[in-house]
């Protein structure tokens, strides 16, 4: 089956690095809007990032076209006007002010293309801290995500961009939210989302949990659960996470496991009972799940609506069943490798999103872009000449 692709006939120009921008791009396109990323003469430095950033660019750039314009020349930014001047989207994800000062600015754009939906990915909204630089471990850092991450006194970013991509779907969801109330209107707006104000988001709980207790939340690793049994377990080989978040699940959990004393303690069929007993039910739950192999407790668990999970690593993916299943998608990489990266993970009317996608090397799509904006073959060699607009051979 093709994939769905609800937004074709959208045009989308983005002016992004790293995760944050991209994301926004990379979702937009995955749902079949025609996206041109704009790099600078040479590509995007994302490109050659090492080390933990050397998944960004294939991970968030793909199922995109991308033009290389010099826009500190007066003919590489005209180029980039009349994309803007054509789109319904606009994305840029760049210091406060860098757009403005070419004259990108979202006053200046929506004055030639009143529609146009222009989407601000910040670290910070308008506020005090708005001019500083923000990037996902500050933002993790200062909104207390970091914090909640490691052990007390001991703070841990995240494994992953999480705040980057979370910050990258709101502005997603804005994007959308202005399409739509373009259909009423005619007109677009500016949607900004933000790194910091994102992580209070994803730390609310916290906060409520603060305002409804009066105690602070403590650090994940130091916290009392709200069930006694929710945590990862030992086995003979490779550890799994189990948790029993019902009475019901409590009574097939000790049935499934043969627990039949503490099934038979009354006292425990009450959850918050339970946790309160916790350190008499958690070393025979650990003695019983250590003296088993992984697979065997997966097996006792599998179908019984409890939840669980072995612990995997990243690359442990590539070959899980259920991504085999259309959560994978195939990626041709720049240099022609061929890969399979998570897909978009939606599915629409019985569809799943993924579909192979090719990563552009930089400038691969100038000429047909100046074409599709409606520039001739000799204008086209002029703009090649001067180096405002760059192709790879």
């Amino acid at each position: 089956m093709s994939a769905p692709t609800p937004l074709a006939g959208i045009s989308v120009v983005e002016f992004t690095h790293m995760v944050m921008g991209p994301t926004v791009g990379h979702i937009l396109a995955g749902l079949g809007a025609d996206v041109v990323r704009v790099e600078p003469v040479g590509g995007d430095r994302t490109r050659r990032l090492v080390g933990s950033g050397a998944g960004y660019f294939p991970m968030y750039n793909r199922g995109k076209k991308s033009i290389c314009l010099d826009l500190k020349s007066d003919a590489g930014l005209a180029v980039a006007r009349d994309l803007v001047a054509k789109a319904d989207i606009l994305v840029e994800n760049f210091r406060p002010g860098a757009l403005d000062r070419l004259g990108l600015d979202y006053e200046s754009c929506a004055a030639v293309n009143p529609g146009l939906v222009y989407c601000s990915e910040k670290g910070f909204l308008p506020g005090p801290y708005e001019s500083r630089t923000a990037l996902d471990e500050v933002a993790q850092m200062m909104g207390g995500l970091a914090y909640m991450t490691g052990p007390p006194g001991r703070p841990l970013r995240a494994g992953a961009s999480v705040v980057d991509v979370t910050g990258g779907l709101f502005g997603v969801i804005g994007v959308l939210a202005a399409l739509e109330e373009r259909h009423r209107t005619g007109r677009g707006q500016k949607v900004v989302a933000s790194l910091f104000e994102t992580t209070a988001y994803l730390v609310g709980q916290h906060m409520a949990q603060f305002a409804v207790t009066g105690s602070p939340a403590a650090p994940m690793p130091a916290r009392v659960s709200a069930w006694a049994i929710y945590d990862m377990f030992e086995t003979q080989d490779e550890p799994v996470f189990i948790g029993v978040v019902t009475d019901a699940l409590w009574e097939k959990f000790c049935k499934l496991f043969g627990l039949h004393e503490l099934w038979a303690d009354e006292t425990l069929r009450e959850n918050n009972a339970r946790v309160a007993a916790r350190d008499r039910i958690m070393p025979q739950v650990r003695d019983l799940i250590a003296g088993m192999t992984r697979a065997e407790v997966i097996e006792n668990l599998e179908g019984t609506g409890l939840p669980f999970a072995p612990i995997n690593r990243p690359e442990d993916l590539f070959d899980d069943p259920q991504l085999a299943e259309g959560g994978l998608e195939d990626v041709t990489l720049a240099d022609g490798a061929e890969v399979r990266l998570p897909t978009v993970p939606l599915e629409m009317g019985g569809k799943r999103i993924g579909a192979p996608q090719a990563l552009p090397r930089p400038g691969a799509d100038s000429r047909s872009v100046l074409e599709g904006l409606g520039y001739d073959a000799e204008e086209i060699a002029r703009l090649m000449a001067s180096g405002a607009v760059a192709q790879e051979d």
